[in-house]
């Protein structure tokens, strides 16, 4: 059964229930292939450090760690990302590690994985079918396009988002896409688990569709 997580960010370490769910879910834990979202920034070692770290606190760990970014060639990348037990799309650049995820041909790859994917941030909006490039995301020119994500799920991600300071102009900057599709926006300190048919909620995740907003319940 397919796994995926849609992760806020964790101003310390995974929440219990956080950890409850991926403690069961992850039974493979050979290697877990990491995707930059600062893919330019090859050989720095904070790049992943903090994602790790979420990590070694639940008391997951891996046999082997592999980092994809423009350091690593596109073959040996796509061999990674086909071997892996798990995926990590990590924080950062959205825009970045989409161009990454496209360049290197990594996409595709992922989505036909039967690997347990985690993404943070940048990652988690990158799994989506589509996403909003805008000045919530990082387009500092202030213009808005839709990308391409790897499309895990027929939905969009925006994580790692001050809602709470931003409703108003979140809701209109975001209304053209949820006629299309549901948008799930979420902050720190929460997931969207999909396993299998099954949505799974932690923390504090709002929908949006149809150009309107709730706050979803949680589930476990």
């Amino acid at each position: 059964m397919r796994t995926h997580y849609y992760l806020g960010w964790f101003n310390d370490y995974f929440i219990e229930k956080l950890v409850m769910l991926l403690q069961e879910d992850i039974a493979d834990r050979k290697s877990i292939v990491m995707v930059s979202a600062n893919p330019f920034l090859i050989g720095d070692d904070d790049v992943g450090a903090t994602e790790c770290s979420w990590l070694d606190q639940a008391d997951i760990v891996f046999e082997e760690y592999h980092l994809i970014d423009y350091g690593v060639q596109k073959k040996e990348a796509q061999k990674l990302i086909q071997n892996a037990s798990v995926i990590f799309l990590l924080g950062g650049n959205a825009k970045e590690q989409n161009g990454l995820l496209t360049q290197y041909e990594l996409s595709n790859l992922i989505e036909k994985s039967n690997a347990i994917v985690l993404g943070t941030s940048a990652g988690a909006i990158n799994m989506s079918a589509k996403w909003l490039y805008s000045k919530y995301t990082g387009n500092k020119d202030g213009t808005s396009s839709v990308c391409n994500g790897i499309g895990l799920g027929d939905f969009s991600v925006l994580s790692h988002f001050d809602l709470e300071n931003n409703l108003e102009e979140i809701k209109v900057e975001l209304s053209l896409l949820s006629e299309e599709m549901n948008i799930y926006v979420s902050n720190k300190d929460c997931a969207v688990r999909v396993k299998g048919d099954k949505i799974d909620i932690l923390g504090d995740v709002y929908l949006m569709s149809q150009s309107k907003l709730i706050k979803l319940d949680e589930t476990v």
